[in-house]
């Protein structure tokens, strides 16, 4: 999703500038937005969230310098999720996270005002209707990305295989290996969420994303969030830079609705 240079989280680079290299940046789709929970509109034909991850093939953990991702198999539809706001399948290709320099930021999304530690991103794409990853990016209906809010609390014992995995892609430009992590350990228990249509919140910022935000967030420990902190989004030879606050903020809604598959 990343990758692009001249682009970061910085005063020059950062989301403020992205428009002038990426004009799609003032789209009238973009992510992420706060979420204003009184305006969700409850629709009672959204189907419940199924995440079918039995039998899911993590590859690799890697540090593009933006984020830290982890990738998977998604030759075919044997990771995906449906239901939901969804047409069909859509299939797991990686996911990463996004998270700030206190706990009292790092989500991307908000819900009435309220940011998060964290926010954790599943990104799958319609694997039925599209021949590539790519070519379905580009495409209004091409991905699906179910997000998760992370706030610190009690550690969660299932995030600390990943967190202890980090120290090996410390550095921008890194990747290892990193088999059968199933990212199922990380979903909150209940799955009601909110659903919208959106965008990439990275370059290129593309208008492709049904977004499935999840109501309830998970916990993670502030020992565990300090390991995100200490990756960098330098490479080994750069002056370092940590890796904090790495979040747009929300965009403007513009007439979009958003949807909720509870009552409030």
């Amino acid at each position: 999703m990343t990758g692009h240079h001249g682009w970061g989280y910085g005063q020059e680079d950062g989301p403020s500038e992205w428009h002038k290299l990426y004009p799609i940046a003032q789209g009238d789709r973009q992510s992420p937005i706060d979420i204003v929970s009184s305006r969700a509109v409850y629709d009672p034909t959204l189907k419940p969230l199924v995440l079918a991850y039995e039998s899911c093939m993590s590859l690799s953990i890697s540090n593009n310098g933006h984020s830290v991702m982890v990738e998977f198999d998604d030759v075919d539809d044997r990771t995906v999720v449906h239901g939901g706001p969804l047409d069909g399948p859509y299939r797991l290709k990686q996911f990463h996270f996004h998270w700030g320099k206190k706990h009292s930021l790092g989500s991307e999304h908000t819900v009435d005002g309220k940011s998060f530690s964290s926010e954790l991103h599943l990104v799958h794409w319609n694997g039925k209707k599209y021949k590539t990853f790519t070519e379905a990016a580009a495409a209004p209906d091409g991905l699906a990305v179910v997000g998760i809010f992370l706030e610190t609390g009690d550690e969660h014992a299932s995030m600390n295989r990943l967190t202890d995995a980090l120290y090996m892609v410390r550095f921008k430009g890194t990747k290892a290996q990193f088999n059968s992590f199933n990212p199922k350990c990380l979903l909150p228990v209940n799955l009601h969420y909110w659903t919208y249509p959106g965008s990439l919140t990275t370059p290129p910022l593309s208008e492709s994303v049904t977004w499935i935000v999840l109501k309830e967030p998970i916990t993670i420990s502030e020992k565990q969030m300090e390991k995100f902190r200490s990756l960098l989004f330098t490479a080994e030879d750069d002056e370092k830079v940590r890796m904090v606050n790495n979040f747009r903020p929300p965009q403007p809604l513009k007439g979009r609705v958003v949807q909720a598959s509870f009552k409030s």
